[in-house]
C-alpha cells in the first residue's frame, strides 16, 4: 500500500512540531517518514553572506517546491528519496543529504505546504495549527535565538518585514484548504489526540 500523506501547516511557531511530534509517537517511528519543507530552501551559497540576510524566505519562490512534489510522490511510488540538509545559519545548503525511506505514513511539515496546489494534491489529510499572533512570535524570537543563531533585532525585523506579512498573503489564507484545525496550537490535547486516533486507524488499516 502507498504511504499515508499528512500535511501540517501552521503559522511559524504555531506548534506545528508538538503535533508531528504526537503522531510520531503514537504511531511509533519505524512507521513514520516525516519530512520538512524548510529542508527545500534554496541553496543560497553563491550570493554574497551580505545579500542572504535581505532575502525573503517566507515567501514560496524561496523554497524548491518542485523538488520536494517529486520526491513525495517518489515516496508514495516506494522510492527513497535524499532529501536535501539546509543550514540555517548560512543560509545554504551544506551539500549533504539524509535519505528517507517510504514508511506507513509520510508527515510534511512546514508554513507553506497548504499554499500549493501540487502538495495537497498528494496530501491525504490535511492539518493546520492555528495559534495566536503573539505566542507565535515569542516562540520564534525563541527559537532563532536558540537554534540559529540570531540576534532579537534580527528576528524582529525579519518578522516585521517579511514573516507577517507572507503570513496574512499566503499561509492564514491556506487554511481553508485544511481538513482538520487545531486551534491553541499543540498543546490543545483534546484536539491532538483526536487527530492521532484518527490517523492511526487509518495506517491501521
Amino acid at each position: 500500500m502507498p504511504p499515508i500523506v499528512i500535511g501540517v501547516a501552521g503559522g511559524s511557531g504555531s506548534g506545528k512540531t508538538t503535533v508531528v511530534q504526537e503522531i510520531i509517537r503514537a504511531l511509533g517511528r519505524e512507521q513514520v517518514t516525516f519530512i520538512q519543507h524548510d529542508s527545500y530552501y534554496y541553496d543560497r551559497s553563491q550570493v554574497p553572506p551580505a545579500e542572504r540576510i535581505h532575502i525573503n524566505y517566507d515567501h514560496p519562490d524561496a523554497l524548491e517546491t518542485p523538488l520536494l512534489v517529486e520526491h513525495l510522490r517518489q515516496l508514495k511510488e516506494g522510492r527513497s528519496v535524499e532529501v536535501p540538509v539546509y543550514d540555517f545559519t548560512e543560509h545554504a545548503r551544506t551539500g549533504a543529504t539524509v535519505r528517507a525511506e517510504p514508511r506507513r505514513a509520510v508527515i510534511l511539515e512546514g508554513i507553506l505546504i497548504l499554499s500549493d496546489r501540487d502538495l495537497r494534491a498528494l496530501m491525504d489529510i490535511r492539518v493546520f495549527v492555528d495559534t495566536d499572533p503573539d505566542l507565535r512570535i515569542l516562540r520564534r524570537i525563541d527559537r532563532d535565538m536558540r537554534e540559529r543563531g540570531r540576534g532579537l533585532q534580527s528576528v524582529i525585523k525579519q518578522y516585521i518585514e517579511t514573516v507577517r506579512p507572507m503570513h496574512l498573503e499566503f499561509v492564514e489564507p491556506s487554511k481553508r484548504y485544511a481538513q482538520v484545525i487545531i486551534p491553541e496550537g499543540g498543546y490543545n490535547k483534546v484536539a491532538v489526540d483526536m487527530l492521532v486516533a484518527h490517523v492511526r486507524a487509518i495506517v491501521g488499516k
